[in-house]
């Protein structure tokens, strides 16, 4: 029922579902417990939201602070996103490494992001609906992000659209991980 394909950073994985299609349509499955469980994935989330954007608009990079830390399985269903990881694991191997996936509505892919990894997208097609299932409920007093032009990343677009919010991160260099 869904394919589970490693990325760089470990813990990290891309997700493909099976995708039934016929004369009416498609039918995409996001989440099973129980094969997510088989993969020694998080079975569980607490909260699940969506976000509408268009074409050129950059979101992120966002993560929660322990004790609130969480996982994220994130997909786009509609339009096309270039998701962008990156690892804030201090004892990590691959700490401070950044890994980008483009997740299309069509493919149905979807992206698994472990506790520890800043998480931000830049959408590419005109218009794209991200859905992300989260572990834990938003914590305002654990809510964290790191600068997105100051991960040694070539975005697509040197002037992306980001909220005020966004525009003030602390660079990676200038944060103290507690991962």
């Amino acid at each position: 029922m869904f394919e589970v394909k490693p990325t760089p950073l470990t813990g990290c994985v891309e997700i493909k579902p099976r995708i039934f299609k016929d004369e009416r349509g498609k039918f995409v499955k996001l989440f099973h417990s129980g094969l997510f469980a088989e993969h020694s994935l998080m079975d569980s989330f607490e909260e699940e939201y969506y976000s509408v954007s268009s074409k050129g608009v950059l979101r992120g990079l966002h993560f929660q602070e322990p004790p609130e830390a969480h996982i994220k399985l994130v997909t786009c269903i509609t339009g096309k996103i270039l998701d962008v990881v990156v690892d804030l694991r201090k004892a990590s191997a691959t700490f401070k490494h950044v890994h980008a996936t483009v997740i299309d509505a069509e493919e149905g892919n979807m992206l698994y992001v472990p506790e520890g990894f800043a998480h931000g997208f830049y959408t590419l097609s005109d218009k794209a609906v991200f859905l992300s299932m989260n572990s834990k409920k938003f914590s305002p007093e654990h809510d964290k992000g790191i600068h997105w032009d100051s991960i040694g990343f070539n975005w697509p677009d040197k002037s992306p659209i980001v909220s005020e919010k966004d525009a003030k991160m602390i660079f990676l260099n200038d944060y103290q991980s507690p991962f």
